[in-house]
């Protein structure tokens, strides 16, 4: 999967489209965010050092990359070949799957030119192509003040903590912090419970910072915890690099799992940690038992 022209520069997000389209054609047609990220990572020949560029490290822990490709995603999904589920699992429509490649120009400018006469009666400053430095949802908002409020308002003591209970409510038992200098960087460990029948002992790290892992860091955490644990975890409130990754998963070596700042906020909405999640009121009128009663 080609990409660049330049490598030493990010690609607009509108040359991502293509990319993405043969990402999600690899993964079968559909995919959640984070497979869709992670394959566009493994086909990709953009170099690390652009792909591990942050967009805003003070509000979220996506890279420049991940950024563009949501507005990839966005711009596909309003020219009508890709849908989004309410799980976060986006798909080619059925009947858009014969389309492999599309004209990206085109898909800006036909996206541009509904969003104008949608809003025909609002005087509007037309948007440039190299404008992408904005709010992709405000509904996403609630990311940002969660990524501010673990990198700045929480000590490292109360992170190691929070990954403490999030691990309880997962259903881990026995679970340990037990973080200390010249411990290989291993912050905790517990036992992983599965169906009351097998049972799995993990290790795990926190890097509460608004960096990258990197491969150096998962070799030092796996040397570490070999013959100490049977899986290991590793959760930042940043990213993982494609060497992170691939060092992670390598064959021969003990598994590790890796949660990065987007996954550490869905689980602790999941789990209802910190984050309260407030119910729009639906009302119907039932006119038929009015006219029955």
């Amino acid at each position: 999967m080609s990409i660049m022209k330049n490598n030493f520069e990010i690609p607009p997000f509108q040359e991502l489209m293509n990319p993405l389209l043969d990402v999600l054609n690899e993964l079968g047609g559909s995919g959640s965010i984070d497979e869709i990220e992670q394959k566009f990572l493994e086909l990709s020949d953009l170099p690390e050092e652009i792909l591990n560029i942050p967009h805003n490290p003070e509000k979220s822990s996506s890279t420049e990359v991940e950024y563009r490709l949501a507005w990839a995603r966005t711009y596909l999904k309003k020219y009508g070949i890709l849908d989004n589920s309410q799980r976060g699992v986006w798909s080619i429509i059925p009947e858009k799957r014969s389309i492999k490649a599309v004209d990206p120009q085109h898909v800006v400018k036909t996206v541009k030119w509904d969003k104008k006469n949608k809003k025909s009666t609002e005087k509007e400053e037309p948007l440039e192509d190299d404008q992408y430095i904005e709010i992709l949802e405000e509904a996403e908002s609630w990311r940002n003040i969660l990524h501010h409020v673990l990198i700045h308002d929480m000590t490292p003591d109360a992170f190691e903590r929070l990954a403490k209970r999030i691990l309880r409510e997962s259903g881990f038992v026995q679970v340990e912090v037990t973080g200390r200098s010249g411990d290989g960087g291993i912050d905790g460990k517990g036992i992983m419970r599965l169906s009351g029948l097998l049972s799995f002992h993990v290790i795990f790290q926190c890097k509460k910072y608004k960096g990258n892992v990197t491969a150096s860091d998962m070799r030092d955490f796996r040397g570490a915890m070999i013959g100490r644990a049977d899986k290991g975890l590793f959760i930042t409130t940043g990213t993982f690099t494609r060497d992170a990754i691939k060092e992670a998963t390598r064959d021969g070596a003990p598994p590790i799992d890796l949660v990065d700042g987007d996954q550490l906020a869905d689980k602790l909405k999941e789990l209802s940690l910190g984050i309260k999640k407030e119910m729009v009121e639906k009302i119907t009128i039932d006119t038929e038992w009015f006219k029955s009663i």
